[in-house]
């Protein structure tokens, strides 16, 4: 599993700006920033980084994850913060039959994709709070169901043992009683 990605950029403020506004709508906000470099991310967590490089660059793709609405939201946003166009958001069929993405080319030529790889006619699944509850419910019924089952168990029990004639407790046999010791002194 990746953590984080790092992207070198000659004009770092120029790509700051970019990059907050083109990120945005997949909600990435700046989580970290120092001379040189920011870390961006979705909850808290800095998972992509620019940062400052002196020497020229060799472009590269970098992609995010996230739903079809998004895709094209972030394309809009993209293409207003200064970023051209690589790929308008759509179906990529020759990728897989929902591979829904967009493409452009940021400020210093870096090609960023955000797709989506979700089928749009799969059900979606049921909230987090809704399969709690259902979890939950069913630790509760599980400790029922045992106690249930154990009183069948002694039900059945009593009933074989009201079945077998009982046998006649034998009589248990007298202790001899202890001689009394002397103490000797």
């Amino acid at each position: 599993m990746i953590d984080h990605v790092s992207l070198r950029v000659q004009d770092f403020e120029r790509a700051l700006a970019f990059y907050r506004a083109a990120l945005e709508p997949i909600g990435y906000q700046v989580v970290m920033e120092f001379s040189g470099a920011a870390g961006l991310g979705a909850g808290g967590k800095p998972d992509f980084w620019i940062m400052q490089s002196e020497p020229p660059i060799n472009a590269t793709h970098v992609a995010f994850a996230s739903e079809r609405a998004l895709v094209d939201a972030f394309h809009a946003a993209a293409i207003a913060a200064g970023g051209s166009d690589n790929g308008a958001p759509g179906l990529r069929p020759e990728y897989h039959p929902h591979y829904y993405g967009a493409f452009i080319f940021d400020p210093e030529g870096n090609n960023v994709e955000v797709v989506s790889h979700a089928d749009p006619t799969a059900p979606k699944p049921a909230p987090a709070k809704a399969a709690a509850s259902r979890k939950a419910a069913a630790r509760k019924a599980a400790p029922k169901a045992k106690v249930k089952a154990k009183a069948k168990v002694k039900a059945k029990a009593k009933a074989k043992a009201k079945a077998k004639p009982k046998a006649k407790p034998a009589k248990a046999k007298a202790k001899p009683a202890k001689a009394k010791s002397k103490k000797r002194r």
